[in-house]
């Protein structure tokens, strides 16, 4: 089936514009200015909206195989669609088993299979001295590798010291994939936590005097001379602190592959007005300060942060310890898919960003992070007929019905926000439209 979606307002790499997008088999065939003479063919009136790329997340923990009870590929990608994203990429862990070699990969693509309702594809792991597994991961089709300096926290993956991290660098680096790395220090951690002997875990204070700006800066410079000397791609996730920025930008500065994200909740939160007890706002590293929040949207703008990932990371209610408002016993993790494009756009709104700047940190960049930028992340010719239909002038507040993850549960619930998506189309089939999942899960594994 052919169809051509026109739009007076369309998100294209170059710029904004009245345009007409023609689709074809699921593919974009072609994009015409609207004063070109058009093909006869089925028209789809997108002129009250934005017409946008679809979303890519380069930071989804689905939780399946293994765990299914905390999210799946079902209800993420449900909630994905609602959000916008059409293609999602899964991180290796929280799942049983962690995606660290062949047999764990094949495990999860079974368990996806007629469950997705956009597009996804998995990272590896670095854990457990797997480095020989490396190379047939890669073969098999991961996009990269993601590992923890810092203990996850689960059963089932395992942090990496130096000496791991130096024993899978040659592998890591004939793969030509980037490492996607938690980069907080085990030992700065340490000190921090001994020096709390006495704290009120009630209070959010606590939590965040316990995971210091240190611990991210120092863990990255190890990152950064390891990068130098083995000439891996670095990609640091979840970025929270911009005490980091000034060693990244030196070390950019000499030609090495490093590419960085920070999250919706980094760029939306502040840690002066987290109310103590409220674990849905535990992550790690922490929620930090307005001026850390305000560095962190400069360096975006500066192309000193690359894009943004959600890093969504559900959990039954219990882990979150709602009943005790416990920081240091609670899950660490957000739960933002469904609503991670309106909380990013509200504060670019504040601050006079464009849409352009939400498609190239919230489509593009993650797509070339996952090595399909000539795939996904854009409306040009050749890609897939991955759509959004976004009104950016809608103002809703958050309810848990606007979550569709398996707990709705979310710091976000009862916040006001600007940009609504009114549908989603993943190789041009529509699965999502004003609250309603149109369709069977069609998504499919990136081959």
């Amino acid at each position: 089936m052919a169809f051509v979606y026109v739009s007076d307002r369309v998100v294209l790499p170059q710029g904004i514009t009245a345009a007409a997008v023609v689709v074809e088999d699921g593919k974009i065939a072609r994009v015409y200015r609207r004063d070109e003479p058009l093909p006869n063919l089925p028209v789809i009136d997108c002129s009250s909206a934005v017409l946008m790329p679809g979303l890519v997340d380069a930071h989804t923990h689905i939780n399946e195989p293994g765990r299914t009870e905390w999210e799946g590929f079902e209800t993420a990608s449900r909630a994905a669609a609602a959000g916008g994203f059409t293609t999602l990429m899964d991180m290796p862990l929280n799942c049983l088993p962690a995606t660290t070699n062949v047999a764990a990969l094949l495990a999860k693509r079974d368990a996806a299979r007629g469950k997705c309702a956009v597009d996804w594809a998995a990272w590896g792991g670095i854990s457990e001295h797997n480095a020989e597994q490396l190379q047939p991961l890669a073969a098999a089709g991961v996009r990269g590798f993601k590992c923890f300096l810092a203990e996850p926290g689960i059963e089932g993956f395992s942090r990496v010291d130096e000496d791991e991290l130096r024993n899978a660098a040659p592998s890591l680096a004939a793969t030509g994939l980037p490492l996607l790395t938690h980069a907080e220090l085990p030992s700065t951690l340490d000190a921090a936590t001994k020096q709390m002997e006495a704290a009120d875990w009630h209070r959010y204070d606590s939590w965040l005097k316990s995971r210091p700006d240190a611990a991210e800066v120092e863990a990255i410079r190890m990152m950064l001379r390891l990068c130098e000397e083995y000439r891996f791609r670095l990609h640091i996730v979840h970025l929270a602190t911009a005490h980091a920025l000034p060693y990244l930008r030196e070390w950019r500065s000499r030609g090495l592959p490093i590419t960085v994200e920070t999250c919706p909740h980094y760029l939306y939160f502040v840690a002066d007005n987290i109310p103590d007890g409220s674990t849905l706002h535990k992550c790690a590293p922490p929620i930090r300060d307005t001026q850390n929040r305000e560095a962190l949207w400069q360096a975006l703008q500066d192309g000193e942060i690359d894009l943004i990932a959600t890093d969504h990371s559900p959990c039954p209610p219990a882990w979150k310890q709602l009943d005790k408002g416990d920081f240091q016993l609670a899950w660490g993790g957000i739960a933002s898919l469904s609503v991670a494009s309106a909380v990013v756009w509200t504060g670019m709104r504040e601050r006079g960003l464009r849409l352009t700047e939400l498609a190239r940190w919230m489509s593009q960049k993650p797509a070339e992070l996952a090595g399909i930028g000539q795939q996904k992340g854009a409306i040009a010719a050749g890609f897939d007929a991955d759509l959004v239909l976004f009104d950016p002038d809608e103002r809703f507040q958050v309810n848990v019905s606007d979550l569709h993850t398996r707990h709705p549960l979310s710091p976000y619930v009862g916040e006001t926000l600007y940009g609504r998506v009114k549908a989603t189309w993943v190789r041009g089939q529509e699965v999502f439209r004003d609250g309603v999942f149109l369709r069977p899960p069609g998504g499919r594994e990136i081959p």
